[in-house]
């Protein structure tokens, strides 16, 4: 069961901005490390980005850093990827979790049902 909710996505163009937001009205994500996952059609699953809970460490896949920013906002309960100069291999369905320990958020072997929430996922769609 999905309990978070991801959106911001959408077709854009090579080198253009999203911002993708992630948040849900049931639970306070303030407790919570955030992470941001992808999975582009027939690829695996792979870890974008994660943010402890205070929001003073982050990490990113290396194909990602120095474009994509993640970060948070306690009063919106709200998680955000910022994504820019995006590219055509960015292309993918978004997804964020919430889960209690950043070290191991982005753990490829981890199924969704692992993690404390999961969301439904947001298209991103880079293509000219």
């Amino acid at each position: 069961q999905a309990h978070l909710v991801e959106s911001g996505g959408g077709l854009v163009q090579p080198g253009g901005s999203l911002r993708l937001s992630c948040t849900t009205a049931r639970y306070t994500l303030n407790y919570w490390s955030m992470g941001w996952f992808r999975q582009a059609p027939g690829k695996e699953r792979e870890g974008v980005s994660c943010i402890s809970v205070t929001g003073d460490r982050t990490h990113y896949r290396e194909a990602v850093k120095g474009r994509f920013t993640i970060s948070r906002d306690a009063a919106k309960n709200t998680v955000y990827l910022q994504m820019d100069n995006l590219r055509p291999e960015d292309t993918a369905v978004y997804y964020c979790a919430a889960d209690l320990r950043l070290s191991t958020l982005l753990d490829p072997k981890k199924r969704t049902d692992e993690y404390e929430y999961w969301g439904r996922g947001t298209q991103v769609t880079v293509s000219s």
